[in-house]
């Protein structure tokens, strides 16, 4: 086999998905409810505008993640399938459809995203604002996560107005290693991201912060590990690490399609480095079992403040 032939092979190779990765196509009269209800209030999920691996799951069960202040972002990262582009204005009744949205599907738990939008003077921080307190008056029951945007050239200010509005969880993705930033995110920087997620424990330490890591990207384990110090010092309760998937042959290439018992590792080590909760394993993604999730970080920071272990079932990998 020539050189050429042989790079061609180790190319299909790491395109084709290993069997850990194979899920079954999302059916079901559920996933068809929320489809219905989503179009019906005019919201954007990033479910389907990122094509998630796990929507027929989430779906079936009646959990989506919203995707606020539109569906066109204005940044182009190698990584992601949102489209990007000049988005149109803000949609002023988009929090009452999501407090609704939330109450029709019955949720105890909701995800709040965003595409970027630096064509705002606050980034859209004010539209997270106004879907929390939405949320809280419509849905009293159901708890809060986001997951923001880094807010670029306003974080400071565009944060704590998000924070002193109370979500229960405040999500901010690192996404990948600092070397690799000016290939996969270029229009991010990691150490204001870092920033960002400070701002929150200092403002208000009792919400939980989260962010995660996509591997296979070409990354070395060394480096997840120092981005996992890095999220400590900045305090942060739980960390997310799941597998890159190639949306379109115009994103980056998956550089390797990283086995279980890599996952399972990096979910010791993360333990071991003091965060409340580790989601490791190649379909984890940001908002994947939430709730159950945010659950687990209310279990063991109340063990935590008592002393004691948490159960066994509170320490997910």
């Amino acid at each position: 086999m020539n050189a050429e032939a042989a790079s061609a092979r180790v190319v299909l190779e790491r395109r084709r998905k290993p069997d850990w990765l194979r899920v079954r196509a999302p059916t079901g009269d559920a996933l068809a409810e929320t489809r219905r209800l989503m179009r019906r209030l005019n919201l954007a999920t990033v479910c389907e505008e990122a094509a998630c691996p796990n929507i027929g799951e989430c779906w079936q069960q009646r959990h989506a993640t919203v995707m606020i202040l539109g569906d066109t972002c204005t940044r182009a990262c190698a990584f992601c399938n949102v489209k990007t582009g000049m988005p149109g204005p803000v949609d002023p009744l988009e929090p009452v459809h999501v407090a609704e949205a939330a109450a029709e599907l019955g949720l105890a738990h909701i995800v709040i995203t965003s595409v970027d939008r630096d064509d705002l003077p606050d980034g859209g921080a004010g539209q997270f604002v106004k879907v929390i307190h939405a949320i809280r008056a419509r849905a009293p029951g159901t708890t809060i996560e986001i997951l923001t945007p880094d807010f670029r050239n306003k974080a400071a200010a565009a944060v704590e107005a998000i924070v002193d509005a109370r979500p229960d969880v405040y999500n901010h993705n690192l996404e990948t290693v600092p070397r690799l930033y000016p290939t996969i995110r270029p229009g991010a920087r990691y150490y204001q991201s870092l920033r960002l997620l400070e701002t929150v424990k200092r403002r208000d330490p009792s919400i939980f912060t989260k962010s995660g890591l996509m591997v296979g990207l070409g990354e070395e384990p060394l480096e997840v590990q120092q981005v996992m110090d890095d999220m400590r010092v900045a305090d942060v309760d739980f960390l997310t690490i799941g597998q890159y998937l190639q949306p379109t042959p115009r994103h980056a290439e998956v550089k390797a399609f990283v086995p279980p018992r890599q996952f399972e590792a990096y979910a010791a080590i993360g333990r071991a480095k003091g965060f409340l909760l580790v989601a490791a394993s190649p379909l984890t993604r940001s908002s994947y079992h939430a709730g159950a999730d945010f659950a687990a970080m209310q279990a063991a920071r109340a063990a935590a403040v008592n002393g004691a272990m948490p159960a066994p079932d509170a320490l997910r990998a």
